[in-house]
C-alpha cells in the first residue's frame, strides 16, 4: 500500500454504465485525497461467430471483424479525458487479457483501492454482481468498492 499523499485508485473500464459510475466516483475520491487513478481497459478477441457483420455475409462474402484492441484503447482514452475533466491525476493503460477481473488484480498490486462497476456488458441480466466483480473481490490484494445504479 502506499502512503496517503499518493493513494492509487485502480478502476476497471468497460464503457457500462456500471463503469462510468466507477470512474466518476473515483475521479472525485482521487482528487479529495491528492491521490491518482489508473484506469485498466481489458481487451480479448472473441471468436469470429460474435461478430454480426461475419455472419450476415458468411454466404459468401467477406468482411472485416472490428478491432476490440482499438474499441479498448477509445473507451480508455475517453476515461483519461473524463478523469483529467474531474481535475483527477490519471494514467491508463489497455491490456490484452482474456481475464478483465485478472487484469485489474494485476495492477492493483500496489493500489490502495479498487473500483469496479456490479455489471459489465456481458453475461446474464439480473445478476447482482457480474463475473468481473466478483473475481476481483476474491483475488484482490487491497479494499474493492462494488458500483451499483440505484434502484429505478
Amino acid at each position: 500500500m502506499t502512503d496517503s499523499s499518493s493513494f492509487t485508485i485502480v478502476v476497471g473500464v468497460d464503457g457500462s454504465p456500471d463503469s462510468r459510475l466507477a470512474l466518476e466516483w473515483a475521479a472525485d475520491e482521487a482528487r479529495l485525497r491528492n491521490g491518482r487513478l489508473q484506469l485498466i481497459t481489458a481487451w480479448s478477441k472473441p471468436p469470429l461467430a460474435w461478430y454480426p457483420e461475419v455472419l450476415e455475409t458468411a454466404a459468401g462474402g467477406i468482411a472485416v471483424a472490428p478491432a476490440p484492441e482499438e474499441d479498448a484503447g477509445k473507451l480508455n482514452a475517453e476515461a483519461l479525458k473524463f478523469a483529467a475533466d474531474k481535475g483527477a491525476a490519471a494514467t491508463g493503460r489497455v491490456v490484452h487479457n482474456h481475464s478483465p477481473a485478472a487484469a485489474i488484480v494485476d495492477a492493483a498490486r500496489e493500489a490502495d483501492l479498487i473500483v469496479v462497476g456490479a455489471r459489465g456488458y456481458g453475461g446474464f441480466e439480473g445478476l447482482h454482481l457480474g463475473a468481473v466483480s466478483h473475481q476481483v473481490v476474491n483475488h484482490a490484494h487491497c479494499p474493492v468498492l462494488i458500483f451499483r445504479p440505484k434502484a429505478a
